[in-house]
């Protein structure tokens, strides 16, 4: 474990994995200050994606504490009549197939896509439904340095379209229309930490610009699975008050779908971030 000696003072900490991920330990996120906050947000950078145990908070309480890092998104799957519009409920069952079950960044097909997501347990499977996260710096890291740099230069269109059509049942060119796909670059740079990191994702990517379609396929295809090696994920057990907070702008996750037809409701909080960006000289 790591604890005062990683620079925080507030929680003692125990890694998930060398790659990614860590488990923040003997934190009440019921009640915060701004102390806390700012050595939360540290070792969200440190690790991409921590998580938190035996929260036993209420959804005002989840709402708040995801304030406290930024202004929050409403994503457009949320029903207009649902109170506490910024928490996106998603839950299955025997009717309903786990669907987030492929690598994705949230919200890439946004302008300015989220800085981070909050997902809280509400009601679990006696076993599986974890989930999974993959460093996508290290991602970046895996590949020949000719390829890195040829990547710095390209930018990719992230679509709704690919998986929100279908989801919300409504007609693509219409919901283009209301979230036009966006231009962002392959390579992106953390605008708190600097790392450069893959920024493609199997959900929202749906071309390389410039690029005819099939060979912007197969490359992306090639990045898509920079994300699967095991070495450069943790995997999460989700359990009662449990709580993940992830860096959208540096890691990708994998929901497991593999407790049908049990129950798995989870209800998540995004915080709004920034346009995506490369810096050569970061």
């Amino acid at each position: 474990m790591d604890g005062s000696a990683g620079g925080f003072s507030r929680f003692t900490v125990r890694q998930l994995s060398p790659a990614i991920g860590a488990e923040l330990l003997d934190v009440d996120l019921g009640t915060f200050d701004d102390g806390l906050i700012a050595e939360i947000r540290a070792a969200l950078l440190k690790y991409k994606v921590v998580f938190f145990r035996d929260q036993d908070i209420t959804r005002a309480q989840h709402i708040a504490f995801a304030r406290a890092f930024g202004d929050l998104e409403i994503h457009p799957a949320t029903p207009k009549d649902q109170p506490d519009r910024e928490v996106l409920r998603i839950a299955h069952g025997p009717g309903s197939r786990g669907k987030e079950n492929f690598w994705h960044s949230d919200v890439t097909w946004r302008a300015e896509p989220s800085l981070g997501s909050i997902l809280r347990a509400i009601e679990l499977p006696e076993v599986g439904g974890d989930t999974l996260f993959a460093n996508m710096t290290l991602a970046l890291e895996s590949l020949p340095e000719d390829l890195q740099a040829d990547l710095c230069e390209m930018t990719a269109i992230h679509d709704i379209a690919r998986v929100f059509a279908k989801r919300l049942n409504k007609d693509a060119s219409k919901l283009r229309e209301q979230f036009p796909p966006q231009e962002h670059p392959v390579v992106r740079t953390h605008p708190e930490t600097g790392e450069r990191s893959l920024y493609v994702n199997t959900a929202f990517t749906d071309h390389i610009v410039g690029m005819d379609r099939a060979e912007s396929d197969a490359l992306l295809k090639r990045l898509y699975a920079t994300a699967m090696l095991p070495e450069r994920h943790c995997r999460f057990r989700w359990a009662p008050g449990s709580i993940a907070f992830w860096d959208n702008r540096a890691c990708q996750h994998y929901a497991a779908s593999d407790y049908f037809p049990q129950i798995r409701v989870m209800e998540r909080v995004t915080i709004a971030g920034d346009r995506p960006y490369f810096d050569a000289a970061a």
